[in-house]
């Protein structure tokens, strides 16, 4: 028989753990999805991203951003392959991530320590709705552990933006963080600063455009984009603001050869909103359209890293 327990119901069982936040988005059309973990330190993530990475199971791509851990993975399962290694200091995995309706199961093996993670801390955080455990799972010590965690469905959803400033007054990245930092919809993950090309002659100042992305329930975009046009129509010094939205695991490459050529050539606006119709991303008109090649460069810069914010002489 399997016992289920709430976050609340593992909190009270084992004590208070670290997990700050754990969901899981899912690009159902590419069969992928995307687990992102908060911890309250970066030592146990690095810990699990060892761990996890020799195990493989589904998780295609590990890695750390400060204190958050982003697991790329596949929608579906397979074998984990602890090794011998595991007699000596244990380990932990990921064996499968399955969309049923509107939740994720995620089905994790931890032996020793490791099943401290899987089976008491990543179960208590409240972006959990609850913990499967068989009957015979014992924490700690030299048990080989399982349990299945079962989060929210949500998507991720980018947000670019361009033009919100003037040369005396605002700054588009201000805007978007405000944005990514206040909205009350979803949850916020990651805020990227976008260098174009310095060359441009119409630009404000340093000619940057900016994005944020979104962790939201499916149902939840239409309401999360309309946040997104009437906080930057408020908060915009600009007659000329446009955002874009693109909902999606995986920038398509089109587009992220257009955002980074996008720091070294002069492009006009009917060759980003081709580029945007192209690639599955939206361009609203917000105070205007001047906006309009910035905002999609952001969308296709968005999971360059660090080179979003450079251009193409810093990396010769």
């Amino acid at each position: 028989m399997v016992q289920i327990l709430r976050p609340d119901e593992v909190e009270k069982k084992y004590g208070k753990m670290f997990c700050q936040g754990f969901f899981t988005l899912v690009d159902e059309e590419h069969g992928v999805a995307q687990i992102i973990e908060k911890c309250v330190a970066q030592g146990p993530g690095e810990w699990d991203i060892v761990n996890r990475r020799r195990t493989k199971g589904v998780i295609t791509d590990i890695r750390m951003k400060s204190n958050m851990l982003v697991m790329d993975t596949i929608i579906g399962e397979r074998e984990l392959n602890f090794g011998p290694v595991t007699t000596d200091v244990g380990g932990q995995g990921l064996q499968a991530l399955k969309v049923e309706g509107d939740e994720v199961r995620t089905t994790w093996y931890g032996i020793a320590g490791a099943s401290v993670g899987i089976g008491a801390c990543i179960p208590q955080c409240s972006d959990v709705i609850r913990t499967e455990y068989p009957d015979d799972f014992k924490i700690g010590g030299a048990h080989r552990a399982h349990v299945d965690i079962i989060t929210p469905k949500l998507v991720r959803v980018i947000i670019g933006i361009d033009d919100t400033d003037t040369k005396e007054k605002g700054a588009s990245w201000v805007t978007s963080m405000k944005l990514g930092t206040t909205c009350p919809i979803g949850r916020f993950i990651e805020h990227k600063i976008i260098q174009l090309n310095p060359k441009v002659p119409n630009k404000t100042t340093n000619c940057c455009s900016t994005a944020v992305s979104f962790a939201v329930r499916e149902e939840e975009v239409p309401a999360l984009i309309e946040y997104a046009v009437d906080f930057v129509r408020k908060e915009s010094y600009s007659d000329d603001s446009v955002i874009t939205v693109y909902q999606g695991l995986h920038v398509p490459e089109a587009l992220r050869d257009f955002g980074w050529s996008c720091k070294s050539v002069l492009y006009t606006p009917e060759d980003a909103i081709r580029v945007a119709e192209e690639n599955g991303v939206q361009i609203i008109s917000v105070t205007g359209t001047k906006g309009v090649i910035g905002a999609v460069a952001a969308i296709g810069c968005f999971d360059l890293g660090e080179r979003s914010a450079g251009i193409p002489e810093d990396y010769e």
